[in-house]
């Protein structure tokens, strides 16, 4: 059972505008920082080096993205509740746009402030504003208990 965006309110902070973000079936997520990825990442079983992040500076409030790839970070921070699971979608002028915005699933008791992948496909690129509304995070509730919370290397990210 999707959870409705009031009630999904209350498991996020920091919002920027409540009145533009909490939607009927999830809240919105802006944009606080663009990054470009530089390096390659290394995944194994025993071994996980991340690539290097560089924030991309904002030119008056904007950014001007050339096509390519772009790891963005959200201003909410997010606290999924541990009998919930959130995903996150797109909003659709991006989709619409020749943009794409990827997350991944944010598992039952994930707390931070998320990341996703922008991948800007338009060969005429993307102007951001600082706090764009650019996601929509959805809360489902489980049908029962997980086993277990989460407790990855990203619990607790971005905080500061």
């Amino acid at each position: 059972m999707a959870v409705p965006g009031r009630d999904a309110a209350s498991f996020v902070k920091m919002l920027m505008d409540p009145n533009a973000q909490i939607q009927p079936a999830g809240i919105d997520l802006t944009v606080k920082q663009v990054y470009r990825i530089e390096g390659k990442l290394v995944l194994g079983v025993r071994e996980r080096i991340l690539p290097k992040y560089v924030p991309i500076p904002d030119d008056g409030g904007m950014w001007s993205l050339t096509p390519g790839v772009y790891k963005v970070m959200f201003n909410e921070v997010v606290e999924v509740p541990s009998d919930s699971v959130a995903l996150c979608f797109p909003r659709s002028t991006l989709l619409r746009s020749g943009v794409v915005l990827m997350c991944t699933v944010w598992d039952p008791g994930y707390v931070g402030r998320g990341e996703a992948l922008l991948h800007v496909i338009n060969p005429y690129g993307l102007t951001l504003e600082r706090d764009a509304r650019v996601a929509q995070l959805v809360f489902i509730k489980l049908v029962k208990p997980p086993h277990k919370t989460y407790q990855g290397a990203y619990f607790g990210e971005n905080l500061e």
